[in-house]
């Protein structure tokens, strides 16, 4: 079969080698899963880097997150097992942790529904109990994860504050059903996300960036707001003040959906059930910006990895839905 390998640590497209090798043999409590479609996650550029918290030994094969087909011919979504990632013709996963596909999407849909959208539920109504009425304000709302986060505001009733950078994400923002969107090149987030709040501020700060955005959502925080920090696309990592958590009355919460995993994975496939039926009802669509075959998996990967896509890429595979 075709796999992509990382031999050595860095930049994607300097490390990913296409490679011909024998297809994976699943361990205990594994399955090998033809892999339809690998949506693209920032953490596969880290991975690359040698930058995330799992290091698989090398050589590996990146790719978290596919839509796969199981000996049997059923259409699953799951996070495959690595060194054995999903830019591959093959991959291997925990069949304990296999969830079916959701019908209403394709292959390249579907396997973009899985961590960015489990990640935003759990944040927005796990940890920060999101209330329809509030106000949400979404860093980096035209990304993979940002937009996501976007419509389950949106169906949870909230209005929906975006935060981009440049024209274009602005556009894909308001597509995906911003009520505001904010253009941090050209605008100051704070003066604007005061000034659409009336001063308030918003209820509940989505964050994967880090950095500077932290900084502002400190700022732009209401009375009893939470901050849900997703992770750090900016690099830098940020270090609250705590003081300034007591003073304005704010919580800040972390999420780490991966533990969910293993700490409750009930909760896991309830959360897949109701973002199966929300796909259903049309509320939620993964945005697919791009599909790519398999010989552009490491180009694409950069792409992610440089902040120049928007929404998800999918690597698809030849006869894929």
């Amino acid at each position: 079969m075709q796999a992509w390998h990382v031999h050595e640590n860095g930049e994607p497209s300097e490390v990913m080698r296409l490679a011909q090798v024998e297809p994976p043999t699943p361990g205990d409590g594994q399955v090998r899963l033809r892999v339809r479609a690998a949506n693209i996650n920032f953490p596969d550029a880290l991975l690359c880097r040698g930058q995330y918290q799992v290091r698989p030994p090398l050589p590996f094969t990146p790719g978290v997150e596919i839509c796969g087909e199981t000996e049997d011919g059923r259409r699953v979504i799951a996070n495959p097992a690595l060194p054995y990632g999903g830019f591959a013709e093959y991959a291997l996963a925990d069949a304990r942790a296999l969830l079916p596909a959701p019908e209403a999407l394709d292959d390249a849909e579907a396997a973009a529904l899985h961590i960015g959208y489990q990640t935003g539920w759990f944040g927005l109504h796990r940890r920060a109990h999101l209330q329809a009425g509030e106000t949400l304000l979404v860093h980096a709302a035209a990304g993979g994860v940002g937009s996501a986060a976007v419509q389950l505001g949106k169906a949870a009733g909230a209005t929906v504050i975006g935060v981009v950078g440049g024209a274009e994400k602005a556009a894909v923002a308001r597509e995906q059903g911003c009520d505001v969107v904010v253009d941090r090149r050209s605008e100051d987030v704070i003066g604007a996300v005061k000034e659409a709040t009336g001063g308030r501020g918003a209820d509940v700060v989505y964050d994967p960036v880090g950095g500077e955005a932290y900084a502002q959502s400190a700022k732009l925080v209401a009375f009893e707001g939470r901050i849900v920090v997703v992770g750090f696309a900016s690099g830098a990592i940020p270090s609250p003040a705590l003081n300034h958590a007591l003073v304005k009355n704010y919580s800040i919460l972390g999420l780490h959906w991966g533990l969910y995993n293993t700490k409750n994975p009930e909760l896991v496939l309830r959360c897949h059930e109701e973002l199966t039926e929300l796909a259903a009802r049309g509320a939620i669509k993964p945005l697919v910006s791009e599909r790519v075959p398999l010989s552009e998996a490491a180009a694409a990967v950069q792409k992610v990895a440089d902040g120049r896509s928007t929404g998800r890429i999918a690597v698809v595979m030849e006869g894929a839905a």
